[in-house]
């Protein structure tokens, strides 16, 4: 198991290095100016003395070890936008209410996702597994930016049950996460299904209803640990997915999270919130991605013994 893990480590490192590289270098073959519309009403003095400031008058791979090495200690670089706020400092302020509402959709995503998949397989070609397909495919075919306006006017301001928008306590989290959530329901429900599907056609299946088990306990202890592996599996993409793709339920519920700011630097050329957001994201999904490989080694230890090496 250590040694799974050793490489699942250098994996990761190796990774977030070819992130850090190439998104330097797409930043600086962008085309404007990071300095954005002000850039034109300044002197050819004040625009060296800025390119100074930020380093943007050395060669480019000055600046990438520099980059670098500000990197490897935590440091993002200040924003081209705000130029008092680090990027650190930026992500600090806004990123929680962006997690808090990944965890939220995540949350009900799997615990609706996988009792659809669930009730579909263990009744193939019947009312509820037709019920709970065309639930999948509505919510696979609707995306948030339209399923948040319709859930905010109707259930928020013609029905009142629930804030329709804004940040301020835990009713307001339940729209914007549905609205989140509604697709990614829709693939982990298809997905629990096709591999319910698959694992209740082995044959230790029937080899445990030839023994007497019960219907409950065969599902419980062989069929669900075995299909879940494949949902395991693809847990991590989407839990980065939630919390990187909330940019536009963010503008509909008015959250306070991170893609206001990943949208405006892009505008405005600014390169540090640029590369520096893309960083803090690639690095929250390998160390998503690396807790999802222990976890799919725990739950089956011949995935550890042949990524290891042994047999």
């Amino acid at each position: 198991m250590l040694r799974y893990l050793l490489r699942r480590l250098v994996y990761m490192v190796i990774t977030l290095w070819l992130v850090v590289s190439f998104t330097f270098v797409l930043m600086k073959n962008l085309p404007g100016d990071p300095f954005g519309e002000d850039s034109q009403k300044l002197t050819i003095e004040q625009r060296k003395l800025l390119y100074a400031q930020y380093g943007l008058d050395q060669p480019i791979w000055k600046q990438y070890l520099k980059y670098m090495n500000n990197v490897l200690h935590g440091d993002l670089g200040v924003s081209f936008q705000f130029p008092t706020r680090k990027v650190t400092d930026i992500i600090h302020q806004a990123f929680p209410a962006s997690l808090e509402l990944g965890l939220w959709a995540l949350a009900i995503a799997i615990s609706v996702g996988l009792i659809l998949g669930i009730i579909a397989a263990l009744n193939h070609n019947k009312g509820l597994d037709v019920t709970a397909m065309f639930t999948a495919i509505v919510g696979i075919s609707i995306p948030s930016f339209v399923l948040g306006p319709l859930l905010s006017y109707f259930v928020g301001v013609k029905l009142g049950w629930l804030p329709p928008g804004m940040w301020t306590g835990a009713s307001s989290r339940i729209l914007p996460s549905i609205a989140l959530s509604f697709g990614t329901i829709a693939i982990l429900a298809r997905l629990m299904r096709t591999s319910m599907l698959d694992v209740l056609n082995q044959d230790y299946i029937k080899t445990a209803k030839a023994k007497g088990l019960s219907q409950p306990a065969i599902v419980v202890k062989h069929t669900i640990r075995n299909a879940i592996l494949p949902v395991v599996t693809v847990l991590g993409p989407v839990f980065v997915g939630l919390i990187t793709g909330t940019l536009i339920v963010e503008q509909i519920f008015v959250v306070p999270g991170l893609g206001k700011h990943f949208v405006q630097s892009i505008y405005s050329n600014d390169y540090t919130m640029i590369t520096g957001l893309t960083i803090f994201y690639a690095f929250i999904l390998v160390i998503v991605l690396f807790i999802t490989d222990v976890i799919y080694g725990f739950i089956d230890p011949r995935i550890r013994l042949v990524k290891g090496g042994s047999k």
